[in-house]
């Protein structure tokens, strides 16, 4: 999972300068969590990595470069990232 996170953080980064590292792994690890659990729910039996990474890389090509905007208007995810930011 970890080379996947790799890989994903990087594309984030090359898709949006606006976002540190550490903010741009916490997105990637934020949509990772949120795909699985979302699929979970709905009653999908788990896909497995690959799959989670197919859809997250996704969304990182389609919101990637504007996903700093969503953070400034949404306070709940601004106080999150923040948070983590401070934990590594």
């Amino acid at each position: 999972m970890n080379e996947h996170h790799d890989r994903l953080t990087d594309l984030l980064l090359e898709k949006n300068s606006n976002l540190s590292f550490t903010q741009a792994r916490n997105w990637i690890e934020l949509l990772w969590e949120d795909f699985e659990a979302t699929y979970a729910k709905a009653g999908h039996e788990y896909a497995g990595e690959e799959m989670t990474a197919r859809v997250v890389r996704q969304w990182v090509e389609n919101h990637g470069e504007r996903l700093h905007e969503f953070m400034g208007k949404n306070p709940k995810y601004q106080q999150l990232l923040n948070k983590k930011e401070n934990l590594h």
